[in-house]
């Protein structure tokens, strides 16, 4: 125990000087550590390729909803994958080393959301038969500018947020741990993500996702108890993150020393980094818009061969969002404490030196546990036995040798798990974002595009964001993880609340219309920027620096603006509504939570209820329980004799043309008659619901636990 041996010897937990900065690139991959990558690689490709032989990519719903065809488990480990990116492993453990646990509300917070999207969100996207969540909101209000409006938001949001995080994230660990060139490692990843993703479009990513899930949370444990058996087991976690003071400090400030509430999650509600009202409602309202209405999430839900699916889907992932605290949090404290000055570093120059981040160190803190505390390839590591407790440690001292095992390639695994982090989240991104784009936004210009049209658009589009992320890389590199990593959070909690109200108006208030969702969205985006603006143009000042910001700013935490955002978002929604026209009963059929179970209405009605409200699809077809799209697929037209090369280059894009014999729809299965239902086996409901209960039980007692 290492960190305990320190402490009684009186000697630092580390031996730099304050003016020397540390070798945090000194140490690097060996061969071993290469092989498990490029075998990981392998795997993923694997997958990726495995996925497009068993499932149909040449229809919309193939290639953006996997064929509907989905079971829970790759639905729910799909859905951790997708939010558990490279970000939560840079900015939860450093966001752990710096303030403690009180971060974790967001992963705690989630675990409501998701069941929130198995159990009320759901029923009702599925009920409408909808592919994008834009498109929910074009049949339930009608007209064309909200749909335009969100999907806009949400490209913005993707593109802008998302992938910026989680590209800097993976470029901290790749420069420390490969030293390679940024853009070749970057353009490395991008490649290998957007073949499997252009080629086997939701499917690929999902049964990937699946694969990337076990090898996160592998290698996640594994890291975790390489630390705790450093740092000394769970008591000499508590005492010594208090202890973890830096050697250099700012005089006359706090800079650097521990949080008194640093394990409390409810905190001071006036002083305090995260105010306790705020966690309870301003935090869950853009936690709502994330689990239960953006299209990343939602897609993946939805690609459920059934409801029941869907629900088992949500139950999984929120027992994994448990997780991360003790995966990722716990282990970025133990960091601070190992490595003190480094990671907890105070003075603005010194942490110039150390990560050239003079605003603080504290990203570095998982990436610091890996190359420094797991062993490399040739390292012999001993597990002796004391008092009948399990104890290894990294030692190269003399030790009577209980058991001498060799953990090769251990930096290779964790090195696997960031870039699967960092490859899910994108895969997601391209995927959920070439859906939007081709369905949202190409539709609209295009209203009778082709499905083979469609096809081709939505791979173009990945390719598109590819180049995106290569061209933003100059940005998240020079900001390294500074004041715009900082800032480029708010926007998210700045831009969700209104299309949380929104989507949660339109699911359960019937009389909600589409005047009020607009100008809800409009007023409420146009105050959540303002907010924004001033965050950029008054940066939050330093720990020892002078607070001269405005007072909106000041004495208004982000949270608490999030629930007035909200607030101010509900009022014009339901005010404009009140005063405007009431939405027709055929209006909101199948696409409310109360009108779900609305029987199909006959086929004489479909032409009145378009002309009645524009854009809306409202068709039956061979009795199907909800609408649907009609795919008119890939048989778009006849196709004359192909080279076996282009037939090859057709079936890697999942662009198989069908012969004009062959271009007549064929009659739906029975299967695919009862994907839109919500009918669900009463044996099953019952399992699910009784895990539902078990879930929200476990979910309460650990926030109780730790409030």
């Amino acid at each position: 125990m290492i960190y305990m041996q320190r402490a009684a010897e009186g000697t630092p937990t580390t031996n730099m000087t304050p003016t020397q900065k540390p070798p945090l690139g000194g140490k690097t991959l060996v061969t071993v550590d290469i092989v498990v990558l490029v075998v990981y690689f392998l795997l993923v490709l694997a997958v990726g390729f495995w996925s497009m032989w068993r499932t149909k990519r040449s229809t919309v719903d193939g290639y953006f909803l996997a064929g509907k065809s989905m079971t829970w488990w790759p639905v729910g480990a799909s859905l951790f994958a997708s939010n558990i990116g490279s970000g939560h492993f840079i900015g939860l453990a450093g966001s752990g080393a710096a303030a403690g646990i009180g971060a974790i509300a967001y992963e705690w917070n989630g675990m409501f959301m998701v069941l929130l999207l198995g159990w009320l969100f759901l029923p009702i996207y599925i009920s409408s038969g909808v592919t994008t969540m834009p498109e929910y909101l074009q049949k339930r209000f009608g007209g064309r500018r909200t749909q335009l409006f969100i999907a806009i938001l949400y490209l913005f949001v993707y593109i802008f947020t998302k992938i910026s995080v989680d590209m800097y994230a993976g470029a901290v660990f790749i420069k420390l741990a490969l030293q390679w060139n940024i853009y070749l490692a970057v353009v490395v990843l991008l490649a290998v993500t957007a073949l499997y993703t252009i080629a086997g479009g939701l499917a690929a990513v999902i049964y990937t996702d699946a694969a990337q899930t076990a090898i996160m949370l592998g290698g996640a444990l594994t890291l975790m108890g390489f630390s705790f058996a450093e740092v000394g087991g769970w008591d000499a976690l508590m005492e010594g993150y208090f202890t973890a003071i830096p050697s250099v400090l700012v005089p006359n400030s706090t800079c650097g020393i521990p949080r008194d509430d640093a394990f409390h999650i409810f905190r001071d509600p006036v002083n305090s980094d995260l105010p306790w009202p705020g966690v309870i409602i301003g935090m869950s309202i853009p936690s709502m818009w994330y689990w239960c209405s953006d299209q990343v999430i939602v897609q993946r839900s939805l690609a459920a061969k059934t409801l029941t699916h869907a629900k088992g889907g949500s139950l999984l992932a929120a027992y994994l969002k448990v997780l991360p605290f003790f995966a990722i949090m716990l282990p970025g404290m133990i960091s601070r404490i190992l490595y003190t000055d480094e990671v907890a570093c105070a003075d603005p120059d010194l942490c110039e030196q150390i990560c050239e981040n003079s605003v603080g160190c504290s990203d570095i803190a998982y990436a610091k546990l890996v190359m420094e505390l797991l062993p490399a390839g040739e390292t012999l590591t001993r597990f002796p036995f004391y008092d009948g407790m399990f104890y290894f440690s990294v030692n190269t001292g003399d030790m009577s040798p209980s058991c001498i095992s060799s953990f090769s390639g251990l930096r290779g695994l964790m090195m696997a798990v960031m870039i699967a982090a960092l490859m899910s989240s994108l895969t997601s991104i391209f995927n959920s974002s070439s859906t939007i784009f081709t369905m949202d936004l190409w539709k609209s210009f295009r209203s009778h595009a082709s499905e083979w049209e469609l096809m081709i658009v939505g791979r173009l589009f990945v390719l598109v964001l590819v180049v995106v992320s290569v061209l933003w890389i100059p940005v998240v590199q020079a900001s390294q993880g500074g004041q715009l990593f900082i800032y480029i959070q708010s926007i998210s909690t700045y831009l969700q609340p209104p299309v949380s109200i929104v989507f949660l108006m339109g699911c359960f208030w019937k009389r909600a219309n589409e005047k009020g969702a607009f100008w809800g969205l409009a007023i409420g985006l146009t105050v959540g920027c303002i907010r924004m603006l001033l965050d950029f143009i008054y940066p939050a000042p330093m720990c020892f620096e002078k607070d001269d910001r405005p007072s909106v700013l000041k004495y208004v935490h982000y949270l608490y603006f999030s629930m007035l955002l909200s607030f101010i978002t509900l009022v014009v929604v339901v005010a404009v509504s009140l005063a405007t026209e009431e939405p027709s009963p055929e209006q909101i059929s199948r696409l409310t939570w109360f009108t779900r179970f609305d029987p199909v209405m006959p086929k004489e009605e479909v032409i009145s209820v378009e002309q009645r409200h524009p854009g809306r699809e409202a068709e039956s077809r061979n009795g199907q329980a909800c609408p649907q799209r009609r795919d008119s697929a890939s048989s778009e037209s006849s196709t004359p004799s192909q080279s076996r090369f282009m037939s090859a280059i057709y079936w890697l894009c999942g662009m198989e043309r069908r012969k004009e014999a062959d271009s007549n729809i064929p009659a739906p299965s029975a299967t695919e008659q009862i994907i839109c239902t919500l009918d669900e086996k009463p044996s099953y409901r019952h399992l699910v619901n009784t895990n539902l209960i078990f879930c929200l039980s476990v979910t309460v007692f650990i926030i109780g636990y730790w409030a």
